[in-house]
């Protein structure tokens, strides 16, 4: 599936800021299921664009305006061509649950083991696991239950925007019963941990259809989980909309929990305050794109737009990683 993708992320200050500086995780990745055609960022006001690779392989755009401004509009854009993952089988022998205790597993998903961030046990999620009768579930395969999981999430909360914020403890969509992706991703981190089972929190886009039943925002971004099973790798499962991670799922960026990849994150200077206003497009392509793989820093204002070439060594760090992970 080829897909266009534009997200314009804006923030407006009530009143002139001397600076600010930006780090933003919107480039899709590159990997055996996803092929990253172009991407590029446009920034008003212009800005000089630099690009690095974090420690868990994504690609981070970052820059700094220097001067006066009441508004910063950034404006990704995107072209990639995705493919379905194998189908799963319908389950795994019990011996799975052993094999996720090998020393050599839980040194390679240190990281995706342990709490962090937004996804950590509290009381609220006890009382849940006991009232739904989620320990049940981890009485199956490992693959069954990840799975029966997913669907349990899905049909114990309901998806409602605004209900609570990028910084929302899971308290709050426990206390609730509502939420948005990041919420139920994060609930579903959390349990998976406390299972043994590593999982990742994965931020990215989502080709909406209501033909499948989703009921995930088409305007907005998307977040979804992973997890290590050993007989089969790192497999993406969507609690918001009870399906399998497919080729209708972009990924831009993976980490512990929503604090490690928000699309943007940045600081300014000045007195005053600010709103944020984001918009997303996901559709399928009208026509094929041939444009190369490469990275265009857009620049308004004069002069020409500038292309430049993606630092070729991180990039093939980055895939190392990737590689490491499948």
């Amino acid at each position: 599936m080829l897909l266009e993708i534009r997200h314009i992320t804006q923030y407006k200050y009530a009143v002139p800021i001397r600076e600010s500086v930006m780090e933003v995780w919107m480039q899709p990745q590159k990997s055996i299921r996803q092929r990253l055609v172009s991407f590029d960022l446009d920034l008003d006001p212009a800005s000089q664009l630099f690009s690095y690779v974090d420690s868990f392989g994504n690609a981070v755009h970052h820059f700094d305006v220097p001067q006066p401004h009441d508004r910063l509009t950034i404006t990704a854009r995107a072209a990639v061509e995705s493919h379905a993952p194998p189908r799963l089988p319908e389950g795994l022998d019990p011996g799975e649950w052993d094999r996720m205790r090998s020393e050599a597993l839980r040194g390679e998903c240190f990281d995706f083991l342990h709490p962090h961030g937004f996804a950590r046990e509290t009381e609220a999620l006890r009382h849940y696991i006991s009232d739904h009768g989620i320990e049940d579930i981890r009485r199956q395969d490992p693959l069954r239950a990840v799975l029966a999981l997913n669907k349990a999430i899905y049909d114990s909360f309901a998806y409602e925007a605004g209900v609570t914020r990028a910084d929302s403890p899971i308290d709050h969509v426990l206390e609730t019963r509502r939420g948005v992706c990041q919420d139920f991703a994060h609930v579903m981190i959390t349990i998976c941990r406390s299972w043994g089972v590593p999982a990742r929190y994965v931020s990215g886009y989502l080709f909406t259809d209501r033909k499948h039943g989703d009921r995930s925002d088409p305007d907005a971004t998307h977040a979804w989980v992973e997890v290590f099973l050993p007989s089969l790798r790192w497999i993406g499962l969507d609690p918001t909309n009870n399906t399998i991670a497919g080729e209708r799922h972009i990924t831009c960026a993976i980490g512990r929990d929503y604090s490690d990849v928000p699309p943007s994150r940045g600081v300014y200077k000045g007195a005053t305050t600010s709103d944020l206003d984001v918009g997303v497009t996901v559709r399928k392509a009208r026509a094929a794109v041939n444009d190369p793989e490469f990275m265009r820093a857009a620049k308004r204002g004069p002069g020409p737009t500038r292309r430049v070439q993606p630092n070729v060594a991180a990039y093939e760090e980055q895939r190392r990683h990737e590689m490491q992970q499948q």
